[in-house]
């Protein structure tokens, strides 16, 4: 694999978009490539994203539960490719969450793009990980909650569905926009004190669609209808 050494390299200036792949096609497509190229003009990237070549690709390696990861900067488009770790049984378990002690920039446009600079993301992920956790959930400068480390948080009352707002400072992700697309839901201000008036939670991405969460700093979700609803939807109409 031919990579130059570009921004891209050395100050994470690219975009980059990771897909669920389900019997040899890519999930949402046209959505992801409608976020990167967002993404390409925020940063004034000079390369530009071939769907051809992604087509190829994925003719090239045949996936039925996998993920294609698209990267791009000024001189470089990457494509690699792996299985996708998530599936019924991980929705089964769901996750245990805490909120991170890394505040989230909502004053920054990095913030809103699923740019390369990454950093933050990474490292929280895996000190969950380490502490016994399967994602940490950030909060803005204002101590709102804004999303988890790869994932958008969403919150259940009294069968209604509640979302931080976009401004709180957060990705504006593909599963999060289909759901809004199909679903009426509330986007207002939550803050972590408020968490135990809700009974369900769940969080989203482009590779596990909806996960279910436990447990969110020590209190625990007694519901999980609305999560496996969709979720068992959303992979239906994907297949």
């Amino acid at each position: 694999m031919d990579i130059k050494l570009d921004e891209g390299y050395w100050f994470g200036l690219g975009v980059f978009e990771t897909i669920a792949v389900v019997n040899g096609r890519a999930v949402l497509l046209e959505e992801h490539l409608k976020r990167m190229e967002k993404g390409i003009h925020f940063l004034k990237l000079k390369m530009n994203v071939s769907k051809e070549k992604i087509v190829e690709y994925l003719m090239e390696h045949p996936m039925s539960h996998g993920v294609l990861k698209i990267s791009v900067s000024d001189e470089n488009m990457i494509l690699t490719h792996r299985q996708n770790p998530y599936g019924d049984e991980r929705f089964q378990k769901g996750f245990r969450a805490k909120f991170s002690q890394v505040i989230r920039n909502e004053t920054s446009g990095f913030t809103y793009h699923k740019t390369t600079n990454y950093g933050d993301c990474i490292l929280e992920k895996r000190k969950a990980l380490e502490e016994g956790y399967d994602e940490f959930i950030f909060c803005n400068s204002k101590g709102e909650v804004c999303e988890g480390t790869s994932s958008n948080i969403f919150f259940v009352k009294d069968k209604v569905i509640y979302t931080p707002r976009l401004s709180c400072g957060l990705l504006p992700g593909i599963i999060r926009d289909y759901l809004m697309r199909r679903e009426k839901i509330v986007e207002t201000v939550i803050y972590p004190h408020e968490i135990s008036g809700y009974e369900e939670c769940f969080l989203t991405n482009s590779l596990m669609g909806l996960m279910s969460v436990t447990s969110l700093d020590g209190y625990t979700f007694p519901q999980r209808t609305i999560a496996a609803r969709w979720n068992q939807i959303f992979w239906r109409e994907m297949e």
